[in-house]
């Protein structure tokens, strides 16, 4: 009897898959079962060929083998992951499997990951698609009676296939050219460059910000404030005198209310999330780095199966799912949930086209909870938070609006008018599902006095002002990025940089730099690569990033490059381009740049240099900041020798409970009281010695600590392009 072998992205999504599929004998590396065998990649088994394997030429970084252009491109298998290519290779190869189905992420990289794999096997028998949006029991099984012909998402392959390529082929090209031409460690690529390029501009902008003087004039009655505005209806002059002379003619004189209007108003829910608004509320909220809150999404939707698919990048839902909301609405009917979840099941769902729009969804709907029960006591803290953020935005948009009434007063004092704004709130609406009213109230403009309680007043009443003062201001420079608006930078770059209304049209289109899956693995990857440093919540260039950014050829950093890549990636998808087209103008793109790099006169120098040698090859070491803490490394690319002068674990102190650093390496690593007010400090041997089971110290706290410092080491070395650059280790150079 004939079976279907399935392929998933991960073997937590595969155990989902065989579950429902009744698959019940585990072998390992698949899970078989009567009609059905699951197997599993592990994220990329296959990728393309690193630039040693084209020849011995490429094994020297030389800029005399500059640009290298193979004929064609060839794939590989990724040797730490290699026994389960094998072991997938295996059944994909069996007598008995007639038909494949693609059940990896249903997106771009996700149907990458599955077709390297296919190709590389050598696998020629028909090809399925199951396209969901989240992993319950339901959507699994309702994805199976829908499958979709492996023909129909060839184009979307062929736009991933051309996406890694043109990667390949300018970022290898161009990072090698900088490396070989300036002897330090230097890359770049079309969606990193012009993102620290953006970190750069704001910093000179901060650096060279003057800030000015500004003045606003602040009456003051027995029961509230108003504010002095000139004829252009602004609250603010930059000419002291000018205020000095307005409060001298007109203190000591009552006032007269000349106008007074209330307006009913009313405020909608924002939209539903996607992945980068996601980010950015929960990096402003709880201080989640981009990375953190993909991955606890990534939990919730895998693990707990509680929300839905995390990297989509649409605010709104499909008509399809409307009949669902009703279950999905009972799943959530807990602890502080059930209160509103109950009263939107008591009157009518209205499919209001604020959150349901076919034509506003592409591969995927946004991130909303599923019809599967949830369960708050299993989850940690930090996941407690973020499926708090979904859920009360997926109620908000089926509540009614926020309304209030809206109270505005004139008053005339001389010849000079003050005005004063109040609300009264009507019916708390959407606002109901969270703590406070004034939760999301936004922040007033600098300056700017805040809504208050106003008095009942008619108008032509006469008031009574105790003084008049002016207020003393300045201008502020704009403010750095922390990795949350930095995201909004990437999503919508052409509000961030001076660039033509047509050029501004093409970003706003195309979804800006990078993608909702990407723009946290770039953000680590700049963290890593040491080009930028955290200052608190504040992203700043390093001197290394700072140089880079005069280094990099000058297309490199227009967010336009990578606007003009996804509209011609997206037409590829569609079947509008041709991919070999495409791949030439890259090849032609690549052989400019390195020309760009090989006659530049631009010097780099390393400016953070220690006085400690390389134990290795004895030239002096750097100092970086990773994002994790401090760390020197070797300045000779070819010898990356590093060292750990100390980072933040978190492991806690057994006199104070404050985080401990770990200090040194080897034999010399000591942990370190990071609280000012505690001596605390032990060598690492030692400290080790507390987890017997009888120590203050959490020995499970530790252990996930330590296994987390290994992952991101792993991670750190499997950074994008890793792979790609042979013996190139990413130090501080």
């Amino acid at each position: 009897m004939s079976k279907t072998l399935v392929l998933a992205e991960k073997p937590s999504v595969g155990r989902d898959l065989a579950k429902v599929l009744k698959c019940n004998q585990n072998k390992g590396a698949y899970i078989e079962g009567p009609n059905y065998i699951v197997t599993w990649a592990l994220g990329h088994l296959v990728t393309l060929l690193d630039p040693e394997g084209y020849g011995d030429k490429y094994k020297k970084w030389s800029m005399e083998t500059l640009p290298m252009l193979p004929k064609e491109m060839k794939l590989t298998v990724i040797q730490k992951t290699g026994k389960q290519f094998n072991e997938v290779k295996k059944q994909m190869l069996r007598p008995d499997v007639s038909d494949l189905v693609i059940a990896t992420d249903a997106g771009r990289e996700g149907e990458l990951v599955a077709r390297w794999i296919i190709e590389k096997a050598g696998f020629k028998k028909p090809i399925k698609r199951l396209w969901i949006s989240s992993q319950t029991d339901k959507a699994i099984l309702d994805g199976f009676k829908n499958l979709k012909p492996g023909a129909a998402y060839e184009n979307l392959y062929k736009a991933a296939q051309a996406r890694a390529e043109a990667d390949w082929i300018i970022g290898l090209n161009v990072t090698r050219a900088l490396t070989c031409k300036y002897n330090a460690q230097l890359s770049a690529g079309r969606v990193q460059s012009p993102t620290v390029a953006m970190i750069a501009q704001r910093e000179e902008e901060i650096k060279n910000f003057k800030p000015k003087d500004y003045y606003t004039i602040i009456g003051n009655t027995s029961d509230f404030s108003i504010e002095w505005i000139n004829k252009d209806n602004t609250n603010r002059t930059f000419d002291e005198s000018l205020a000095k002379k307005i409060v001298g003619a007109i203190r000591g004189k009552d006032g007269d209310v000349t106008e007074i209007t209330e307006t009913n108003k009313k405020q909608y829910a924002p939209a539903l999330y996607d992945l980068t608004e996601l980010q950015r509320d929960c990096n402003r909220i709880f201080g989640y780095s981009a990375k953190q809150t993909l991955s606890i999404m990534q939990r919730l939707y895998e693990n707990y199966k509680i929300l839905t698919y995390p990297r989509t990048d649409s605010r709104y839902v499909t008509k399809d799912i409307v009949p669902t909301i009703k279950d999905r609405l009972k799943a959530i009917s807990v602890a502080n949930y059930a209160k509103s979840a109950t009263e939107i099941l008591r009157g009518n769902i209205v499919a209001s086209k604020s959150f349901v729009d076919d034509s506003k969804v592409t591969d995927h709907h946004a991130i909303i909870p599923t019809e599967q029960r949830v369960s708050l006591g299993i989850l940690s803290s930090d996941e407690r938070n973020v499926y708090d953020l979904v859920i009360k935005r997926f109620l908000s948009v089926l509540l009614p609006p926020f309304e209030f009434i809206q109270t505005g007063i004139k008053v005339k004092i001389g010849d000079e008018i003050f005005i004063a704004k109040g609300k009264v709130i009507t019916s708390k609406g959407w606002k109901m599902v969270y703590d406070k009213v004034d939760d999301l109230e936004e922040n007033s403009e600098e300056g700017m006095l805040k809504e208050q309680v106003l008095p009942k007043l008619n108008k032509g009443a006469k008031l009574k002002i105790n003084n008049i003062e002016i207020k003393n201001h300045k201008t502020k420079p704009p403010a750095r990025f922390t990795e949350g608006t930095l995201l909004s930078a990437m999503e919508n770059p052409q509000k961030y940089i001076t660039i033509d209304k047509e050029s501004a049209k093409t970003l706003g289109e195309t979804g800006g730099l990078g993608t909702v899956a990407t723009r946290a693995d770039i953000i680590e990857k700049l963290f890593n690569s040491f080009v930028i440093e955290k200052r608190g919540k504040e992203l700043v260039p390093t001197s290394k990033g700072k140089q880079l950014m005069e280094l990099v050829p000058k297309d490199l950093k227009s967010p336009l490059l990578t606007a003009r890549w996804e509209k011609e990636l997206d037409d590829i998808s569609k079947g509008k381009t041709n991919v070999r087209d495409f791949i030439g103008r890259m090849r032609n793109y690549a052989t400019a740049l390195v020309q760009d790099v090989k006659f530049s006169t631009d010097k780099y120098t390393h400016d953070n240099l220690t006085g400690k040698k390389c134990p290795q090859c004895g030239k002096y070491m750097l100092e970086v900041k990773g994002k994790n803490g401090v760390m020197n490394v070797c300045q000779d690319r070819e010898c990356g020798h590093r060292e750990n002068v100390s980072r933040v674990s978190n492991a806690r102190c057994p006199e104070c409970k404050k985080k401990l650093e770990i200090r040194g390496h080897g034999d010399g690593e000591i942990y370190v009281c990071a609280s000012s007010t505690c001596n605390f400090r032990e060598k690492s041997a030692q400290f080790q010695k507390r987890f017997d089971g009888k120590g203050k110290v959490d020995k499970r706290e530790v252990n996930n600590y330590m296994n987390k410092m290994k992952k991101e080491a792993e991670d750190f070395n499997d950074n994008p392009f890793a792979a790609l650059l042979g013996g190139m280790k990413f130090d501080g150079k």
